[in-house]
């Protein structure tokens, strides 16, 4: 259980490089009798959760990806939640700990209120995570425990294999979270995903990164919303001479290429966790389809999981990529 005196939590938000486009659609087809679960491969190992258990956890996965924080410290999240409460939001454990984490009121970790939130707790977790010193660097079983201060230390460890099963698809790596439901007939509403996705993955400013830069082209109906979020453009090189400028050309090449690589893989990633964000969250939100980067998950024949998304799903409604973005939307589909 974790233990110590805590510090009111400090909020970072970060920009979401993903156009969300979420439309009103009609489904009529529903499972019948199909048992509802989410799986995780990865690594030669497969991970079967609940679908609240997967909500929570890319709930984890969407905090940690707003805070611009590495796999590793996903991973460390992981490990703690699952061990704490088995990613369950609990409303009771030993002596006052509450939520994903099991945090304390007693000792400083938030108001019973604030601890229940699974957002808020995962912040708490994340800001007591950075402060270890290299913390990147530390077995995750050891990590959480310097977070958490468990009379139980060991117990961490047996779920080091299936936290680090999780956090390689839920960072975007190598994305493979699908999730079989049952659609129970009922709407859904855009403003509502929107409502938690602005929330969960904390689209505010950041006085770090600079003015986050946010546009609805929605035509005001509940059910079509489009939501685009991209950081500020990189300030503009200084003066060089044209010989300066040229040899520095040169030597840099490799490196700008290699950035320029980077960038679009992490660009990459970061729709891949708001795209299986949604499919953990579809029960709860009634979302009838994702799709992304030539991949479709439908609710209604969700136990087929991802298949090839016809060339139309692409880029639906004429929206591509926001301004600064390489890659296609992250399309969500809401039951109506």
């Amino acid at each position: 259980m974790p233990t110590g005196r805590r510090r009111r939590r400090t909020r970072y938000g970060a920009a979401l490089l993903a156009l969300l486009t979420v439309v009103g659609y009609i489904t009529f087809r529903t499972l019948t009798g199909a048992p509802t679960e989410c799986t995780v491969q990865a690594n030669g190992e497969r991970v079967a959760l609940q679908p609240q258990q997967a909500a929570n956890a890319t709930t984890i996965s969407a905090v940690a990806s707003s805070r611009r924080l590495p796999e590793h410290a996903l991973a460390i999240a992981l490990t703690t939640a699952m061990q704490e409460s088995e990613l369950r939001n609990l409303r009771k454990g030993d002596r006052d700990s509450l939520g994903l984490f099991q945090q304390r009121p007693s000792q400083g970790w938030g108001t019973a209120q604030q601890i229940m939130d699974p957002v808020y707790s995962a912040n708490e977790f994340f800001d007591e995570l950075v402060k270890i010193p290299g913390y990147a660097n530390l077995p995750l079983a050891v990590a959480a425990q310097q977070v958490q201060h468990s009379g139980y230390p060991q117990a961490y460890v047996k779920r080091v294999g299936a936290a680090s099963v999780l956090a390689s698809a839920l960072s975007g790596r190598v994305p493979s979270l699908s999730c079989r439901v049952a659609p129970d007939g009922g709407t859904g509403s855009a403003a509502a995903v929107r409502v938690q996705l602005t929330r969960e993955f904390g689209l505010q400013v950041d006085p770090q990164q600079g003015t986050l830069n946010m546009s609805d082209a929605s035509d005001g109906s509940e059910d079509s919303i489009v939501l685009a979020a991209v950081t500020p453009p990189k300030p503009a090189p200084r003066h060089k001479s044209r010989r300066k400028e040229k040899a520095a050309q040169g030597a840099n090449a490799a490196e700008r290429n290699a950035q320029e690589e980077r960038e679009e893989q992490e660009e990459r990633e970061r729709g891949w966790v708001l795209a299986q964000w949604a499919v953990a969250h579809a029960q709860d939100l009634r979302i009838a389809e994702v799709s992304y980067a030539g991949r479709a998950w439908h609710a209604s024949h969700s136990g087929e999981g991802w298949v090839k998304a016809p060339a139309t799903n692409a880029n639906a409604a004429g929206h591509s990529a926001a301004p600064g973005q390489s890659h296609e939307a992250v399309q969500i589909t809401v039951t109506r």
